[in-house]
């Protein structure tokens, strides 16, 4: 059989995904069982697997989507906890301090906050904290989920303290244990034996993984330093009485300096400190940067011109879910810190387990470890898991926000309810995800399906290999739900195609060491980008908000910036790549041209549209 045939077939399941969850915007909870039978089907009679080994990865998929759905509740747990307490009042009370514009809270809560619980956590967290905070605030649930869901871009690729970079790129390609990559470490010049003159791959691994890393880094500063545009382009736009792209466009300023204020540090994190801390330092001092120049007024709009959704009772019914936020006034007042007691706690404790080795161990070791069947297991850390601590939380809230039992009982059934709902999606989404990935060694010794979809792009895609890679990368997140599973599926694949691509074209031999160490930074970018329409992410994210069953609306709106931080990176790590042989003019350098000379049109002609904008509709709609 064909490599171009077999791509097509893994591809089936997805293109049943594209179909019916996005394109007829069936919910999930139809659509995935329909993708997870096509990759039975597919398994058992083109790859011709076990039957015991799709069982296997459906079991092992069952226990990821019951860790997910035990996210899930401890988050939506937070968020009724926070609104029978009264603190949620307060909470929305000293953000409208910051700024009354939601595009500036939109900045703070989901760029800056949610990208440093991303740095620290990961695995979906920040839209686990960031979404449920932005619907308490007054956003539509479908507004939560977008922007929930597009900042999980730049801060993925060190996510969770670096795992995806540190575990997903460093496992995929071996752990310094495939001798080509050792002799491709040595031949860069890292000392790969120890004083005694034997082999020590922890010792130089580490020192090349930093290589790719800092690459990884430079990548997102490409495409992060639009991120935050989008997002409030996409707030206006979408959500928005004149459904305006103008209007987010015109806080460009304030806009582009939050992206610096992030990526500025996490690149100098990245290469001078440690690539593991480079989002969840970056982030934070992103955050104290951002925080105090909107309280000082600094690049925000004129009062007259904040931006506003419209009255709650004239929203478009579907920008709504099922969780009806309504604030509590607590007898007697509550002050500031305390509201926000429940966030400095969750962000604390994330910290304490991620960053001190002795208890990140323990809590690891503490595990629910399921048997195996056909070959594959599963384990669930579930003192590890951020469910717990967003359930520790919400005890430690009870207690200092002083709440009553029956309040704190209500926000128990209340989250409970939530979490149901989202998991028929998670039962069929993960299980298919499982079988896709684990459907290797079937009598019919074909590839993988994710290697045949990859094998078959390259054969399509040649010498264009740098535009394409991230869309692997992407695909890989989509249908893991996970950097780390994308980079552990695709780096090794991406390192031997950077590879060849050399050896075929003598005219690139001045960057052939180069090539590997850049493709896999672009595997690791487009890895991330598939977060923002990760189907099971998306779930999740929709599910905190109670915003189930228009998965693939998000997806849809969502996925055209997906296609902007694969392609502009996947632009510029070409025109890097193909410099010396092509010149200057290459065709990644034009992309990236026409690219920001658009860019820059829109903005310097945005001005005059809002004139438009504005003499066409009364003013009292902006506010």
């Amino acid at each position: 059989m064909s490599i171009l045939l077999q791509g097509f077939l893994a591809l089936l399941p997805i293109l049943v995904v594209a179909i019916f969850l996005v394109g007829l915007k069936w919910p999930a909870s139809k659509a995935m069982p329909l993708s997870y039978i096509t990759v039975v089907i597919v398994g058992l009679l083109v790859w011709k697997l076990p039957v015991i080994q799709i069982v296997g990865g459906t079991v092992k998929g069952l226990v990821v989507a019951l860790s997910l759905l035990y996210i899930i509740f401890g988050s939506v747990l937070v968020l009724y906890t926070i609104m029978e307490s009264g603190g949620l009042a307060q909470i929305r009370q000293s953000l409208i301090g910051v700024s009354a514009d939601r595009r500036i809270q939109v900045i703070i809560v989901a760029w800056l906050f949610g990208s440093f619980i991303e740095g620290a956590s990961g695995f979906g967290t920040p839209a686990a904290v960031a979404c449920p905070l932005m619907l308490g605030l007054g956003f539509p649930a479908f507004a939560a989920v977008i922007a929930g869901m597009m900042i999980q871009s730049t801060p993925v690729s060190f996510g969770a303290v670096g795992t995806p970079i540190r575990t997903g790129v460093g496992t995929g390609l071996g752990a310094g244990t495939d001798p080509g990559i050792n002799e491709f470490a040595s031949n860069l010049g890292i000392n790969i034996v120890d004083a005694a003159g034997t082999l020590n791959p922890i010792a130089y691994y580490d020192q090349f993984i930093a290589l790719i890393a800092h690459n990884v880094a430079i990548l997102h500063f490409v495409g992060g330093f639009l991120t935050p545009l989008f997002v409030v382009a996409f707030l206006t736009r979408y959500f928005g009485k004149n459904k305006s792209w103008s209007e987010g466009i015109a806080i460009w300023p304030f806009a582009l300096f939050s992206a610096l204020a992030f990526t500025i540090p996490y690149v100098l994190i990245n290469r001078f400190v440690n690539y593991e801390l480079t989002s969840m330092l970056g982030a934070l001092i992103g955050l104290v940067i951002v925080i105090f120049a909107a309280k000082n007024k600094f690049l925000t709009p004129k009062e007259e011109d904040t931006w506003d959704f419209i009255d709650k009772k004239d929203w478009d019914p579907s920008w709504t879910g099922n969780i009806e936020v309504h604030y509590v006034e607590k007898p007697g007042g509550m002050s500031t810190l305390v509201a926000w007691l429940p966030y400095i706690f969750v962000a604390g404790l994330i910290l304490i387990t991620r960053l001190i080795p002795p208890l990140k161990a323990f809590l690891n070791d503490v595990a629910i470890t399921y048997p195996a069947i056909g070959g594959l297991t599963e384990k669930w850390v579930i003192l590890y898991s951020p469910g717990t601590i967003f359930i520790i939380v919400s005890l430690l809230t009870f207690l200092v926000h002083g709440m009553k039992t029956d309040s704190y009982v209500k926000a128990w059934k209340q989250a409970g309810k939530v979490t149901a709902g989202a998991s028929v999606a998670l039962i069929f989404t993960v299980p298919m995800v499982q079988v896709f990935i684990n459907s290797g060694g079937g009598a019919a010794e074909l590839l993988k399906m994710p290697y045949a979809l990859a094998e078959a792009t390259y054969q399509l895609a040649g010498g264009l290999w740098p535009l394409f890679a991230p869309i692997i990368g992407g695909l890989g997140a989509f249908v893991a739900g996970s950097n780390t599973v994308s980079n552990m599926t695709f780096s090794l694949f991406q390192f031997q195609t950077a590879q060849l691509i050399v050896d075929g074209n003598p005219a690139l031999a001045p960057m052939a060491m180069q090539w590997p160490l850049w493709v896999v930074a672009l595997q690791a970018i487009g890895g991330a980008a598939g977060n923002v329409i990760c189907i099971h992410n998306v779930v999740a994210a929709s599910a905190v908000v109670g915003f189930l069953g228009r998965e693939g609306e998000t997806i849809r709106k969502t996925f055209m910036f997906f296609l902007y931080y694969a392609f502009i990176p996947g632009a510029f790590g070409y025109s890097l790549l193909y410099w010396n042989a092509q010149g200057p003019f290459n065709l990644g350098s034009i992309i990236l041209a026409v690219f920001y000379a658009v860019l820059i049109y829109v903005i310097a002609t945005n001005k005059n549209r809002l004139k438009k904008l504005n003499t066409s509709i009364p003013k009292s709609i902006n506010t």
